[in-house]
């Protein structure tokens, strides 16, 4: 049994878990199912978590879709945006640990330090001014954007595109500088910064390949939201209707876009990422700079 396969079984161990929670809660809540807005949730799962799987993120698109059709309250949107997009981004690691063979030793610890930047790194990062860190993290992704399309076009000082799929070849000072930044990407999602595009920059900066950062930085987030879902749906602070569809479209979604990412020649697929990378860097910079909410 490979160290994967491992993997796979323990993060759906997990998550039944709590997806015994969640049907529980259901179940105990049926009048929530009345009313309006599915097909406006159900048309926002499928196209925020095929965005998602495609790295852009799922949370800050779920919100503005929520926001636009008046379906989510606002003052569960963060229970909701954790407990329904969970069984979609596990899916996402279930695939895309397949995706490309990535040592093993890489992909455990990588998620490893991750999730533990979660759990105990949140008490650190949650002193520091999320207006700098945005917009540290914006000029990280722009800059390592630029050398990624150098490198993928042999341009200027920068080196072929990377490789790198195994610990030999990575080695031990780049493993251990990944597994410390990968450790601090969690720690930050702690105070709403996505991990998946400054994942994805990690990994090109690491002249590893590109398409390892997908399974690293799936298996980071889907080994963290169980968890977090379970805490919400004790506590009943989410919208269990716009769950159930964010839940069955985004799964969808999630399947649409893998097949397309799994298709996609090498070249091309680092281009997707390097728009990504700077499309999120722009996001940051606009949260960063918008005007606080008035009071």
């Amino acid at each position: 049994m490979t160290a994967v396969t491992v993997l796979r079984i323990v993060l759906i161990a997990f998550t039944l878990v709590f997806v015994f929670f969640l049907v529980k809660d259901f179940l105990a809540h049926k009048e929530d199912f009345k009313g309006k807005h599915y097909i406006a949730l159900g048309i926002i799962g499928l196209l925020t978590n095929f965005l998602d799987t495609l790295g852009i993120g799922s949370f800050a698109t779920t919100q503005a879709g929520f926001k636009f059709t008046k379906s989510s309250p606002d003052e569960t949107m963060p229970g909701t945006l954790n407990v329904g997009d969970t069984i979609p981004v596990v899916l996402e690691a279930v695939l895309f640990f397949g995706l490309i063979e990535i040592d093993a030793v890489i992909l455990i610890v990588f998620i490893a330090t991750a999730v533990i930047g979660a759990v105990i790194g949140a008490a650190i990062v949650s002193k520091w001014p999320v207006k700098l860190v945005r917009i540290g993290l914006g000029v990280a992704l722009f800059i390592l954007a630029i050398v990624l399309l150098c490198k993928l076009n042999g341009w200027g000082p920068f080196g072929a595109q990377g490789t790198i799929t195994t610990l030999a070849e990575l080695g031990i000072a780049k493993f251990i500088i990944g597994a410390i930044v990968n450790f601090i990407l969690g720690a930050l999602m702690t105070i709403g910064v996505g991990l998946y595009a400054p994942c994805m920059a990690l990994v090109g900066a690491l002249g590893m390949n590109i398409s390892a950062a997908f399974p690293i930085m799936m298996g980071s987030c889907a080994f963290l939201m169980p968890a977090a879902g379970i805490k919400f749906i004790k506590e009943g602070k989410y919208d269990r209707k716009a769950t159930l569809m964010l839940t069955i479209f985004g799964v969808i979604g999630v399947l649409v876009a893998y097949y397309i990412i799994k298709t996609l020649p090498l070249t091309v697929l680092t281009y997707v990422v390097i728009c990504v990378m700077l499309f999120t860097a722009a996001m940051f910079f606009k949260d960063a700079f918008k005007a606080p909410a008035a009071k």
